[in-house]
């Protein structure tokens, strides 16, 4: 891949500097990114982009939303087919829409992927989906199951694939990739459609100042700020954790000369968390076979940005798509509207939903399930729930001598107290930001803050 593409894919990982930039590693502990250039160190910067010199604009044209869905369904089918060739594509299929609109690309070039998606082992039935679309097709399909504790045994080598740019227990991938890589010569990927095919679901009578409060509370995880305020306090940074994060957000944000505020606000994540976030762990599937990203390639970026926001909102364009190009897969179940397909979504009928909610509860799940007990829904819970986990986790906060220089002990042990303890949900992100500042000072000679 092209390093200097308005989504890039690459990210700095080469030799490590000298000096740890506390500042930016307590803004990565808080939203699970980078900002900007940073990188772990502060002689050492991130340089794919000039975001000094960012590349996002709104100019909106006039164009009804049937036009807009067929001048998608031709830029989209030649960037599928200028990224895969003639290669054997790799294909993971969901429930959602943005590995859907892949298949009907797929379909209408008349080309055969290898199909495949995974669920986790507890979790519900979330690979039936992808089945059902491959099924149609006849396409080659494989549904897999992901085993609790899958990560302990590859984090060392996950830590070397992405550099510790992003906390690991977000990548099941990882656990198949290897044999999935076999079955193709190139992985056909939907990644960051839905965010450039939908509105940001903001008033756009913001203010700038109205922006910075809206960005600060999307990018902060569950328990960021406390664990990042926590840091900061604990290396005797000057000011306070609040102050530097909207700061930095203000920034950042003003670097984008968009008036409309939904545009401006997918700007923003385009350029910032697309590119220092959901790029970094697609290296966990680029270390095995080359990557056809087409919803990161920069003819769609800029089809995007001509677009008007009342044609985006609501994923009208997929949508549409679909059901035009792919009535027969427009009529599968929509994961996000189930039971409902693409087809009849918008139809009300409560009494009737409520009913398919139970049966299916029933028919996947069993009875035990219908009275409370306790699904896997989340990355962290086949990580880090169950005695085999513990032992694991506690081996890598604790135990690792290289981490303890720079984190105390003291600090690891509030935050693996309140996950135990309290909201498990709430206190997850800190647990596995711990983790990944683990692994990375594992490789890297670290020292202490004066």
């Amino acid at each position: 891949m092209q390093n200097n593409l308005i989504i890039p894919i690459d990210l700095y990982q080469g030799s490590k500097g000298k000096n740890l930039d506390f500042e930016a590693i307590c803004f990565y502990a808080a939203t699970g990114f980078f900002g900007e250039n940073d990188t772990f160190w502060k002689d050492r910067k991130w340089n794919h982009l000039n975001f000094d010199q960012q590349p996002w604009e709104y100019k909106p044209r006039e164009i009804t939303l049937e036009k807009a869905v067929d001048e998608f369904a031709e830029l989209f089918h030649n960037i599928v087919k200028d990224q895969v060739g003639n290669s054997k594509v790799i294909l993971p299929l969901s429930g959602g829409l943005d590995s859907r609109s892949l298949a009907v690309a797929m379909k209408n070039l008349g080309l055969i992927p290898y199909t495949y998606s995974y669920q986790f082992k507890g979790s519900f039935n979330e690979t039936k989906y992808g089945r059902l679309i491959a099924e149609t097709y006849g396409w080659d399909y494989k549904d897999f199951e992901i085993q609790p504790g899958y990560l302990w045994d590859t984090i060392e080598e996950s830590a070397r694939t992405n550099g510790c740019y992003s906390e690991f227990t977000h990548a099941r991938q990882v656990a198949v990739a290897d044999e999935l890589s076999k079955k193709g010569d190139v992985w056909l990927l939907g990644h960051w459609g839905d965010v450039l095919f939908d509105d940001m679901h903001v008033d756009e009578n913001l203010s700038h100042e109205d922006q910075i409060e809206i960005l600060y509370t999307k990018i902060l995880k569950k328990g960021g700020l406390e664990l990042a305020t926590d840091l900061w306090k604990s290396w005797n940074l000057k000011g306070n954790f609040e102050e530097y994060l909207k700061s930095r957000l203000d920034s950042m944000l003003s670097k984008i000369d968009i008036k409309n505020v939904n545009a401006r606000i997918r700007a923003f994540k385009s350029l910032y968390w697309a590119t220092r976030w959901t790029s970094t762990n697609l290296h966990h599937f680029g270390k095995f076979k080359p990557m056809a990203l087409p919803y990161y390639d920069d003819p769609m970026c800029r089809f995007i940005m001509s677009l008007p926001e009342e044609l985006l909102a609501g994923r009208q364009i997929q949508i549409e798509y679909i059901k035009k190009y792919a009535p027969e897969l427009a009529e599968i179940e929509w994961q996000e509207k189930s039971p409902k397909n693409l087809m009849n979504f918008k139809e009300e009928s409560k009494v009737r939903d409520f009913v398919f909610k139970v049966k299916r509860k029933l028919k996947h799940f069993g009875k035990e399930h219908l009275l409370n007990q306790k699904l896997i829904q989340r990355n962290w819970e086949i990580q880090f729930l169950g005695p085999n986990n513990d032992v694991q986790l506690k081996n890598w906060l604790f135990e690792n001598e290289e981490f303890l220089k720079i984190i105390d002990r003291d600090l690891i042990h509030k935050y693996y107290e309140l996950f135990e303890t309290k909201n498990q949900v709430y206190w997850s992100h800190p647990l596995s930001m711990l983790l990944t500042l683990s692994l990375f000072s594992l490789n890297n000679q670290l020292q202490t803050k004066d």
